[in-house]
């Protein structure tokens, strides 16, 4: 497979990562991060730094709306919800 195949193809899995987690709004950052050490704002950080790799420039929040499909602060009052004692003392058991 070449780099341009290649690419797209990683490009088209990163797509259907995003449209399963748009799909699983019930599934908590702190659940993920317990679960697999990265959460949807890991993933728009990853964003920003490959957009730097790339010569662009991107804003962390600009990389969150596309990650999240839609800003932030609208997701967090939609569909957050508060973490309970025991997801986080497994998040500070991580550390």
């Amino acid at each position: 497979m070449d780099k341009t195949d290649n690419s797209a193809i990683e490009a088209a899995v990163f797509k259907r990562l995003l449209s399963h987690l748009d799909s699983r709004k019930d599934v908590q950052n702190i659940e993920l991060m317990n679960l697999a050490g990265f959460c949807r704002n890991c993933l728009a950080k990853w964003y920003v730094s490959a957009a730097e790799e790339a010569g662009k420039k991107l804003s962390y929040e600009n990389a969150r709306e596309i990650v999240y499909g839609m800003p932030y602060d609208e997701w967090k009052e939609k569909h957050q919800t508060p973490a309970t004692a025991e997801q986080l003392a497994a998040f500070e058991n991580r550390k």
